[in-house]
């Protein structure tokens, strides 16, 4: 009957799959059918994470999830685990018979995500339809039997996979992860911001002085929180030695990240406080110069390198499953826990 809805149940793993979900959600629902039966979706958004991992087979994930079991009419799984065929990113299993996909996040790339994730799931609506057009970016189809495989394209697919791990881990939310560090760095600045040695060190070093200096404690920083959280993988033999270098890289990329933004939050609060609370003719006796916006910019520069090292100290603070949660996304905790 004219007017009736079809629905889709999509089930997102906690964290970056279940917000696109909730965006997904709405734009599928504002997409009308093809079909002479309906003219719209209704959309439902489930959080939760299966027991499986990234050397699933397609046919072990629809087993687990046994799409038959739902009411709705279509069922989508949306997951941050990367899928690969061989070394090829895999955005989207379909089981045609059963109405259900699976879609791999971090295949997606690190931009422009959700316009992405929607363009392959409606390429995925198409083909449980049957009405298979011209995949989404240009995917390449791969048929086996009845299952549908979309890869990603093949130029710069590695990289792709790597930044859509980044982005499944949320590298932004190390700053409000990790309070006892920012308060240990922050503490450490603002005592640093005390000593006259270091406004008169800030007015003499110089911008390229400086930025040696913010580069090795932002990389210190990284090196202790790999160190002590126990964040990198040994490679293994054969193919867990690519995977784990995929790991590795993410990690790396992800803590770059997280430290980069922690350090410029930490900037901005240590300029605030060096206005706010340093007299202007204490630093002019000091330093011989008068007090200005540029002597201010130094100052926390400096103080905001000397206080991410006290970060990187107080990380130890953290126990490894708050660090964990701060840096990565739910999959790559649970791997973590395996490997454990």
């Amino acid at each position: 009957m004219v007017g009736e809805k079809s629905t889709i149940l999509l089930i997102a793993d906690p964290g970056a799959p279940e917000v696109i979900a909730g965006h997904l959600s709405d734009s599928l629902s504002d997409t009308p059918t093809d079909g002479p039966a309906s003219d719209s979706w209704d959309v439902s958004v489930r959080c939760r994470a299966y027991p499986i991992d990234e050397r699933t087979e397609f046919s072990e994930v629809v087993d687990t999830i046994d799409p038959g079991g739902e009411t709705e009419d279509v069922v989508i799984y949306l997951t941050d685990l990367p899928r690969r065929q061989g070394t090829t990113p895999v955005l989207a299993d379909v089981s045609v018979p059963e109405r259900f996909a699976v879609i791999s996040i971090p295949g997606m790339g690190g931009a422009f995500i959700q316009r992405r994730v929607r363009d392959v799931a409606r390429t995925v609506l198409a083909e449980v339809a049957r009405r298979p057009g011209t995949p989404a970016e240009r995917l390449r189809r791969v048929q086996d039997d009845d299952v549908v495989h979309y890869l990603a394209p093949s130029a710069l697919s590695r990289l792709r996979l790597l930044a859509g791990m980044v982005y499944a881990n949320r590298p932004w939310r190390l700053v409000t992860g990790m309070s006892k560090v920012m308060m240990a760095a922050f503490a450490t600045g603002v005592v640093s911001l005390a000593y006259p040695t270091m406004w008169q060190l800030s007015a003499t070093m110089g911008p390229w002085r400086l930025s040696a200096v913010t580069v090795l404690a932002t990389a210190a920083m990284i090196a202790w929180l790999i160190v002590e959280h126990r964040l990198w993988e040994r490679p293994r033999p054969g193919s867990e030695r690519e995977r784990a270098v995929l790991y590795n890289a993410s990690t790396v990329i992800t803590l770059t990240i997280g430290v980069v933004v922690f350090h410029a939050a930490l900037f901005v609060l240590l300029l605030l406080t060096a206005w706010w609370t340093i007299p202007p003719q204490l630093v002019t006796e000091n330093t011989g110069r008068p007090m200005g916006p540029v002597t201010l910019v130094l100052m926390a520069w400096l103080v905001a390198a000397v206080a991410t090292l006290g970060g990187a100290l107080g990380s130890g603070m953290e126990d490894d499953e708050a660090v964990k949660a701060a840096t990565y996304g739910a999959r790559q905790r649970q791997r973590f826990d395996r490997t454990d």
